[in-house]
């Protein structure tokens, strides 16, 4: 298929279909000659889907027909190209006028061009309906995530909105064991990449715009990864040090290991698991390019009988699976993908998974609980029931300047396009009999 609003269409149909991810259904068109246009128009899709929907309600005399859901689609990319893009109006409204053809919907050619033209003709009144319309209308998220965010976050909700509605900043890690993050910013300099200083993480690295890995002075020899700010306060919360026996036990995409081991070189071993092979590959790869070694396991890490040999951790990172509502900048097809029911069944597999593994914690260790969720359900709720569960389960607080405090750990909350992503942090820690 060379059309590619076309595309961008069949994409969003999968996206509404819950069937596959941005990332994986952009995979197979990485070849096309308008990629770049391709994936700006996706990801601007997903991020304003609710938006554009709306805009295309007022424009429909009657509702499409379920199975004309490509057309809305395609009717909701050129949309996102006419508001958002600068890209010629004609080819926007004649590439989809026949893309129509390419869904064997010949009908649809008229429907089409007439609500483009009428966008045209109409957008500032359409815009200005828009404006006064509900959050989730206008701030394009779905409505029961603009409730629950809303609800649990009632001072902060309009920020998260708009920051998640960002384009994501591009991080690095500065691999302190090579050189100081000054000393990196000299080198980014000299190499012509603007950048400036995270105020989190002493690693951190904003880049004023982002650039491929291979403009980044010294990145093959593993001076520098690409990380995002939140994720680079763990090591410092495990409390690392010297001899130590550590286990990531959701490793990919590895950031995190890596960053643990350039933290700590005295560590006696990390281990990381993930039920992923591929994804594992992927680490390998990473670790080989900063020159680390860790036991890499392929595996569930609540089917610990199948990978624990029985020597218990002194400190365990579980960075636990969740909706990633802190990180819908990054992935804004969250915004499609997940639903409400999703949230309950993710926490009882994030109470299994700290269950399973607070056996694999010596007495006096330290188990760091990890999500990119905002909400509560999957963070402090979380940790609540875990507590109250467990006898030899002790929180410890996080004295820091930065996030919200919540009763059970601190939350990060989506930052602007030079701030971190949203992020929760609890620390547990075991008690001796």
């Amino acid at each position: 298929m060379s059309n590619s609003r076309a595309i961008v269409a069949k994409i969003l149909c999968s996206l509404l279909n819950d069937r596959g991810s941005l990332n994986t259904l952009l995979g197979n068109h990485k070849d096309h000659p308008e990629f770049s246009l391709i994936q700006e128009s996706s990801y601007g899709c997903c991020r304003w889907y609710f938006a554009l929907e709306s805009l295309l309600e007022q424009l429909l005399n009657k509702p499409l027909k379920k199975q004309d859901l490509d057309i809305k689609c395609l009717m909701i990319c050129a949309l996102y190209q006419l508001r958002e893009l600068q890209v010629a109006e004609y080819a926007v409204i004649n590439e989809s006028v026949s893309a129509a053809l390419i869904f064997k919907k010949p009908w649809a050619k008229g429907l089409v061009n007439a609500v483009l033209r009428g966008y045209q003709r109409k957008k500032g009144v359409l815009e200005e309906t828009l404006a006064t319309r509900t959050a989730n209308k206008c701030l394009a998220f779905p409505h029961w995530l603009e409730s629950e965010i809303s609800k649990q976050w009632p001072e902060q909700a309009l920020s998260i909105f708009q920051n998640s509605n960002q384009r994501p900043p591009m991080t690095l890690r500065v691999n302190l064991a090579r050189n100081s993050r000054d000393q990196y910013l000299e080198a980014l300099a000299e190499a012509g990449v603007s950048a400036s200083v995270g105020h989190l993480a002493g690693s951190a690295l904003y880049l004023d715009k982002p650039a491929p890995v291979t403009d980044l002075p010294g990145f093959a020899e593993g001076k520098v990864s690409v990380q995002d700010e939140a994720s680079q306060l763990v090591p410092s919360l495990l409390q690392l040090e010297p001899d130590q026996h550590v286990l990531d036990a959701c490793a990919a995409p590895g950031g995190k290991s890596c960053h643990i081991l350039e933290s700590e070189h005295s560590l006696t071993g990390l281990t990381s698991i993930d039920m992923s092979q591929s994804k594992l590959d992927r680490i390998r790869e990473n670790f080989e390019r900063l020159g680390l070694e860790a036991n890499l396991v392929a595996a569930d890490a609540t089917e610990i009988e199948a990978w624990w040999d029985g020597n218990q951790f002194d400190r365990i990172l579980l960075d636990a699976p969740c909706s990633a509502t802190g990180v819908i900048r990054r992935h804004p097809d969250i915004k499609l993908l997940r639903k409400p029911e999703q949230i309950k069944s993710v926490a009882e597999t994030q109470f299994s998974l700290l269950t399973k593994l607070w056996a694999c914690l010596k007495p006096g260790g330290l188990l760091l609980y990890t999500t990119c969720s905002l909400l509560r359900q999957e963070n402090e709720e979380t940790i609540k029931r875990f507590l109250d569960s467990t006898d030899s389960a002790k929180y410890e607080a996080i004295a820091a300047d930065w996030g919200v405090e919540c009763a059970f750990g601190r939350q990060l909350l989506p930052g602007t396009n030079s701030g971190p992503d949203g992020f929760f942090y609890a620390v547990l820690r075991k008690e001796t009999a």
